[in-house]
């Protein structure tokens, strides 16, 4: 059981048999009364988020989370093929649990699956991917106003806007968390 003074961003606690992981809490002693510990928790399942305060003292129910490398193999359009990177055993994973990663999903990336009782729940990308440019439109000489992009679709098919000097066939690095172009890099 964690106590109130356990409580820090990244736990993960079980409220009303649904698995939960704080992504903000605050500590508050007031200058009356008892202390307690405000938070917002995030649904693993859904990703509704919940506003909860705990007083100090009250319990709370680890999650029954567990998290293991994988390694991601290839979508056949139905689902993705993701491979357990110690003991070798191959996992599907529809697009629903899959979420905003699949927008950048490259085959043989590594990635962090999480697993609330054994059911596969999210998956973590790392921060950065570097991914190619497939289509974009050149850009117009004149157009060079500070800091104007361009869209353009990436490898995995999704679509960032990038600066107007980036061209079709060139690697950016996108931060997966924003979705953002970082840099171009150099091949």
């Amino acid at each position: 059981m964690y106590q109130t003074s356990d409580i820090r961003n990244g736990l993960k606690v079980e409220i009303d048999g649904q698995p939960y992981i704080v992504t903000y809490f605050q500590f508050v002693k007031p200058g009356k009364g008892q202390a307690f510990t405000r938070t917002k928790l995030k649904n693993l399942l859904s990703g509704n988020v919940l506003d909860r305060t705990f007083k100090t003292g009250e319990t709370l129910q680890p999650a029954d989370i567990t998290e293991g490398t994988h390694q991601y193999l290839y979508s056949d359009g139905e689902a993705f093929h993701f491979m357990n990177m110690e003991t070798f055993d191959q996992l599907e994973l529809t697009p629903e649990s899959v979420g905003d990663a699949r927008n950048f999903l490259v085959e043989e990336m590594e990635v962090s699956l999480m697993f609330y009782k054994d059911r596969p729940v999210s998956v973590d990308l790392p921060n950065f991917v570097e991914l190619e440019i497939t289509y974009c439109e050149p850009g117009v000489k004149g157009n060079t106003a500070q800091g104007a992009t361009k869209s353009a679709t990436l490898s995995t098919g999704h679509t960032v806007n990038v600066p107007l000097f980036i061209e079709q066939g060139e690697w950016v690095k996108v931060d997966t968390r924003t979705g953002d172009y970082v840099e171009r890099v150099r091949r």
